[in-house]
């Protein structure tokens, strides 16, 4: 059975990743014409959606495991939410970092700084397109019995 802790952390954590990252940041973007304060606070916003994840995501795989015991390890769900803090672990502690040092360099149109910012910021783009998507599925699974790999 899907327990209702569950549910509301799976709810929190990808209702969070979706209206964060295609609700308010484009709107931030769309409505202040300052750029950097626009980037500032979507960055401050991914942040907290990252360790909200970590915070959730960790608390859904350690409830997982304890609830399947060793068939944790054939659970479509448990792979997929391994998949989605391992995704957050590296966006906010490898990716961001990188970010936040480049910028720190400062980003003068045309740079060296600012053509690598801009491929950092598509890779960590691409993960939380992808976490966004997996976190869809986990949803869309719940606790069905074809959430287990091998099963009919």
């Amino acid at each position: 059975m899907f327990l209702i802790g569950e549910r509301i952390l799976l709810t929190l954590w990808v209702g969070a990743l979706w209206a964060i990252g295609y609700l308010a940041v484009p709107t931030l973007f769309a409505l202040l014409d300052d750029r950097v304060l626009a980037g500032m606070l979507a960055g401050r916003m991914f942040t907290l959606v990252s360790f909200l994840g970590l915070v959730c995501g960790t608390l859904l795989l350690l409830g997982t495991g304890l609830r399947q015991g060793w068939l944790v390890l054939r659970s479509v769900r448990a792979w997929l939410l391994l998949v989605m803090l391992l995704l957050v672990v590296a966006g906010e502690f490898g990716l961001q970092p990188l970010m936040a040092q480049l910028k720190a360099q400062g980003l003068a149109e045309g740079s060296a700084q600012a053509a690598q910012f801009a491929r950092l910021h598509g890779i960590a783009s691409i993960i939380y397109l992808f976490n966004s998507l997996c976190g869809l599925l986990l949803v869309g699974l719940g606790e069905h019995p074809a959430g287990r790999i091998g099963a009919a």
